[in-house]
């Protein structure tokens, strides 16, 4: 790989993908450029069409990484109702820590992909509590319908201006118990 003419170091893709998640942390997606992300590695934008074709591309990817970062829960014994607790709790820490990209990719599920990791878990999961092959659909969608409304709520303080002051881990744990609930019944 050529070394760009204003850092003199290569560009690899790690440092890509990480810096456009910084950026992204801090001034959300729609801050995010192409031409913003060189002058923060010190390269030609150019440069960056070498790794990938777009911003599109570039935000698959960004999701990639943060996905790689989650707590999956593992294949393992564990009750079914443990295992989606522990992804629910991994979602949202990971939406906690990057809002922006969250809340982006809620409204863009082309930067996620059926293959994602999340995806994986959660079908894995839904097949351990009993969800036939053909009901799996309708209950992957519907909790993610459900986790995707506590996160947006919760990200953007709209949990907070329902009335009362209930406390967000509190309201999490219901969240959780209704899906269980719900999940156990389908």
């Amino acid at each position: 790989m050529a070394a760009s003419a204003h850092r003199g170091a290569p560009l690899t893709p790690e440092e890509i993908y990480s810096t456009a998640l910084r950026l992204i942390d801090v001034g959300g997606v729609d801050g995010l450029s192409m031409r913003k992300l060189a002058v923060e590695l010190d390269v030609n934008p150019m440069s960056l069409y070498h790794h990938v074709d777009n911003k599109t591309a570039l935000l698959r990817r960004v999701c990639a990484l943060v996905a790689s970062h989650l707590d999956v829960p593992e294949d393992d014994d564990a009750p079914w109702t443990e295992q989606l607790r522990d992804l629910g709790f991994a979602c949202r820490v990971s939406a906690r820590r990057h809002p922006s990209l969250w809340l982006y990719a809620l409204s863009h599920p082309e930067v996620t992909g059926n293959d994602h990791l999340i995806w994986t878990a959660l079908d894995r999961i839904l097949a351990d509590a009993g969800v036939d092959e053909k009901a799996q659909v309708y209950a992957r969608k519907t909790l993610f319908a459900l986790l995707s409304g506590f996160i947006l709520g919760e990200t953007t303080g709209a949990l907070n201006e329902q009335g009362g002051s209930a406390d967000p881990d509190k309201t999490f744990e219901a969240f959780l118990n209704f899906a269980i609930a719900g999940l156990s019944a389908f």
